[in-house]
């Protein structure tokens, strides 16, 4: 099926674009009302991931009233250790937590390399919602950065260090490769799958990135970015890794399309270390508490410091539920609208 909007994939491929195109980290639910409306009608958050309909409802929402160029397929980065046998719980207000978790080399003989039918659920609504989008704008598959979903399955939840996974990076190295390698086996079917069903473009988020050294960051997780990447050549595959800033010349070395910038890597010096890449970010969420004033000022910012060269608007991180949606939309529009 041919795209009305092509404008996220050309950007991502290098190619000329009328104007920048803009999605949003977080854009499929949580400032939208009609997004709480849904979720208010289901059981908790992992139900409405397993459910085709609703998760397609809910990926097409922004599309629909935001009019962002893109989007992005309603799921959750921890499908993936749930497939391979590590079952996860999502708290209200405390968020991810496993009741069992990987403390030691024995507990691999627990859980296996997943294939990508034990994740039929995100491949269905990926299948319905290319349906129901109709070509207007592409579609965005993603999963966790190896490292990423590494850090959960060792420290059982978030933590602001996950000095219990950096541990096993220092005191069993041979244990936390082999766990990584598991991951990303899993994650290179899970991606090739999600292409299949009719992802345009494929992002990896480590979010978790910032809390490694920069040696520990090439070990332990830009190494597997990098197998991931090479693996997949079926669809542009972007790569997002929050706080990475020393990894960033390195990013430019990996077999991706577009690097995502968080809020504090600077655009200038970011251009000069990544040049053969599309660059996509890198607006603070918090400027979206401004004035709508505040928002097209710092927009015009952002993107006047990216210039006409190739890039995709987007946010530093996620949107944050508390954000007005005039705010978001008027960030959106103000891309748009935008000439260099």
């Amino acid at each position: 099926m041919q795209l009305q909007n092509d404008l996220l994939l050309r950007a991502a491929l290098g190619q000329k674009t009328e104007r920048t195109p803009i999605w949003l980290m977080r854009q499929a639910g949580r400032v939208l009302p009609e997004y709480r409306k849904v979720r208010a009608s289901i059981k908790d958050f992992k139900t409405l991931v397993k459910s085709p309909e609703f998760a397609t409802e809910v990926t097409i929402q922004p599309v629909d009233i935001l009019g962002v160029d893109a989007a992005i397929i309603f799921s959750d980065i921890l499908v993936i250790p749930e497939a391979m046998g590590l079952n996860y719980e999502m708290e209200e207000s405390k968020g991810p937590v496993f009741p069992k978790r990987i403390e030691s080399p024995k507990d691999l003989d627990s859980i296996h390399v997943c294939d990508a039918e034990e994740l039929n659920y995100v491949l269905e609504a990926i299948r319905l919602t290319k349906r129901e989008l109709n070509g207007r704008v592409p579609l965005i598959g993603f999963a966790g950065a190896p490292w990423t979903i590494f850090s959960y399955m060792i420290e059982g939840r978030g933590s602001k260090t996950f000095s219990a996974a950096k541990k096993v990076l220092y005191s069993q190295p041979e244990f936390a490769h082999k766990l990584l390698s598991m991951i990303t086996q899993s994650t290179i079917k899970y991606l090739k799958a999600q292409i299949k069903a009719g992802a345009d473009i494929v992002q990896l988020f480590d979010s978790w990135a910032g809390v490694l050294s920069p040696d520990q960051y090439e070990e332990f997780s830009l190494k597997y970015i990098a197998q991931i990447c090479d693996a997949i050549p079926e669809a542009p595959k972007t790569v997002f890794a929050k706080g990475a800033f020393f990894a960033r010349a390195s990013m430019n070395t990996i077999n991706c399309n577009v690097v995502g910038l968080d809020w504090n890597m600077g655009i200038q010096e970011s251009r000069q270390l990544i040049p053969n890449k599309t660059l996509q970010g890198n607006l603070d969420p918090c400027a979206l508490y401004g004035s709508l004033e505040d928002v097209k000022r710092e927009t015009k910012k952002m993107l006047q410091a990216f210039g006409n060269a190739r890039h995709i608007a987007n946010l530093g991180h996620g949107l944050y539920p508390d954000t007005e949606v005039d705010k978001v939309k008027c960030f959106i529009d103000t891309v748009k609208e935008f000439k260099i």
